[in-house]
């Protein structure tokens, strides 16, 4: 679909954006933390409510046989999405934060050993690394990082460097959420399977905006949520190697990860992925997802990732000139713009930058974006981040960059009296 020409259709597709922030219409300008909803994903909800509303694999009726067809349609269609080789790879989570907690859990209870090393970096989001932090303490797993250059990127060259042969994971971003900056995951793959040295993706930013082939890829693991490609929250996918994931050892137990047990403790579990998912599934939440992807397919991932650079290139345009803002990630190939904006010289606090462009009915996000650690190597103690979307327009640019302009610290700090 050519985005610009249909622009205006594509927005009559999401409601919200009827809605004012501020006294002004909104420009929502904060995609990477959440998107906005089209109305064939609330339509999905909603029927699911309202026509079908029992349990996936729970009951002998035709109801409940609907609800089973419908849940298992969406894990097929989460599988194409992301090219796997087969729907049993596809275990639905609460979203991404789960999925790589239960990763971190799992492959460091059964697979790692003291001394041990997880490999990631410090641009990484919190739960990409917090999870290996806290999973690794009884056992002595250390995490290291992987140096990035200058610019905050991860390098083939750094990342050979960091290897050792005590590396047994590498956990990383396929694009940064606070610079944008993709990975070279591929190449990443390849280098660490010749050590055996298994790698686990954080899909979060990636899998909305650029095309994604797991096959291609060849991770272990990619985890991603639903709420940051048009879908539901409280929806996510852990994607791993079938032979991996019947390996492992789920870390919850329930009604449907079990096919039996007694009361001796002896259990089997059911097939994968189903040993992954006890309990009652967000069930309206998969089919909002596997909803909002095929919507994303009907505008073309190749299109989107390709209009989100011509908007960010639009704004580094006309933003030239504008010397008391600084961008810090102007050659990331993505839709994220990592600025902060200088008056005399000095920093402008960024949620001081972010209220102000709250009052013009612009939404962007301050702070440290949950990389806590990443502010050592950008020196700063935060940044405020607008992310574009397939929805958002040039003349949405235009009045985020004459905004920018008129943020200082008198106006900054007017909107507190």
């Amino acid at each position: 679909m050519d985005i610009k020409e249909n622009i205006e259709k594509i927005r009559e597709d999401f409601p919200i954006l009827k809605r004012e922030m501020s006294g002004h219409p909104l420009v929502y300008l904060d995609n990477c933390a959440t998107t906005l909803k089209p109305k064939k994903m609330i339509d999905a909800v909603v029927h699911y409510y309202t026509y079908l509303g029992a349990n996936a694999h729970r009951g002998d009726y035709e109801m409940s046989a609907q609800v089973d067809y419908a849940y298992e349609n969406a894990r097929k269609t989460t599988q194409e999405f992301i090219h796997a080789r087969r729907p049993e790879e596809i275990v639905f989570t609460s979203g991404s934060t789960e999925s790589l907690n239960i990763l971190a859990m799992a492959i460091t209870n059964q697979w790692l050993h003291e001394g041990d090393v997880v490999l990631s970096t410090v641009a990484e989001h919190a739960s990409s690394v917090l999870p290996w932090i806290e999973a690794g303490k009884s056992k002595n797993v250390k995490i290291e990082y992987i140096p990035l250059d200058e610019k905050g990127r991860v390098t083939i060259e750094n990342f050979k460097k960091a290897l050792h042969d005590k590396v047994k994971i590498v956990a990383l971003a396929q694009v940064s959420n606070v610079l944008g900056y993709e990975a070279p995951v591929k190449e990443i793959c390849r280098i660490a399977h010749e050590r055996g040295i298994k790698v686990v993706v954080d899909g979060a930013q990636s899998v909305a905006h650029l095309p994604v082939d797991v096959q291609e890829l060849d991770c272990d693991f990619f985890c991603f949520s639903g709420h940051k490609m048009c879908g539901p929250t409280g929806i996510g996918v852990l994607y791993g190697k079938f032979d991996l994931l019947e390996a492992l050892t789920p870390v919850y137990f329930g009604g449907e990860s079990n096919a039996r047990f007694n009361k001796c403790g002896k259990v089997s579990l059911k097939k994968t992925p189903l040993k992954y998912e006890s309990g009652t599934q967000p069930i309206e939440g998969a089919l909002g997802m596997a909803a909002a992807m095929k919507y994303i397919n009907t505008i073309g991932k190749e299109q989107i990732h390709q209009y989100e650079i011509e908007l960010k290139d639009y704004f580094l345009e006309k933003i030239k000139g504008v010397g008391k803002v600084k961008i810090y990630n102007e050659d990331a190939h993505s839709g994220i713009i990592t600025f902060n904006v200088y008056d005399d010289g000095k920093l402008i606090f960024p949620q001081d930058v972010a209220s102000f462009l709250n009052t013009k009915g612009i939404a962007v996000r301050s702070g440290e974006h949950c990389a806590k650690l990443l502010g050592d190597v950008l020196k700063v103690p935060g940044t405020c981040r607008a992310s574009v979307y397939f929805y958002n327009t040039f003349e949405e640019i235009d009045k985020f960059v004459d905004a920018l302009k008129e943020a200082s610290f008198e106006t900054c700090l007017d909107i507190f009296f």
